[in-house]
């Protein structure tokens, strides 16, 4: 007999970042063989990085989220982990640049599975590189917080190639 908790399910928390899965988000998804959709970017977002390592960064990108996030109901950010498990968190984030994308009022925090599927399915269609899956997050209550990290970081890549995020001149 097994002694302990059993290990997660095979594929169980597994984000994309690194693996080059992008799609192109226009592209007939049954095997396009158009140009390549978007794909992850390596190293720290664009005009964030300053001089104080990895931590600065993230302190940055998580200020930036809350900034753009503080006025939407069940969403407080405060790390890249169990702020994220409703998925309200991302629906918010990619609603603030995309105000007529859906209707934000319209979400409730235990709909997990159709907000992380909305605001994927938004963020695609923004470009943004598909690194998450929606039944590895719904799977976990509390996201891996890596995976919601790098997540963001492509977002604001994406965002910043758009013109949509103000950066400041080197």
């Amino acid at each position: 007999p097994r002694h302990g908790p059993a290990p997660p399910p095979r594929g169980a928390n597994r984000c994309r970042a690194g693996r080059g899965q992008g799609l192109n988000p226009s592209a007939d998804r049954g095997g396009s063989h158009g140009p390549p959709g978007p794909r992850a970017a390596t190293g720290p977002a664009p005009h964030l990085k300053r001089t104080g390592g990895a931590n600065t960064v993230k302190t940055m990108l998580l200020e930036w989220c809350r900034s753009r996030t503080r006025s939407y109901e069940h969403v407080d950010i405060q790390n890249f982990s169990g702020s994220w498990g409703t998925g309200l968190a991302f629906c918010a984030l990619i609603h603030s640049f995309f105000p007529d994308a859906f209707d934000y009022a319209a979400l409730a925090p235990h709909n997990r599975r159709e907000n992380f599927a909305l605001a994927f399915a938004t963020a695609e269609r923004a470009d943004c590189a598909p690194l998450l899956e929606v039944d590895d997050m719904v799977r976990l209550k509390v996201p891996d917080a890596k995976c919601v990290y790098t997540y963001v970081q492509e977002l604001y890549r994406s965002l910043v190639a758009k013109g949509l995020v103000k950066t400041k001149k080197r």
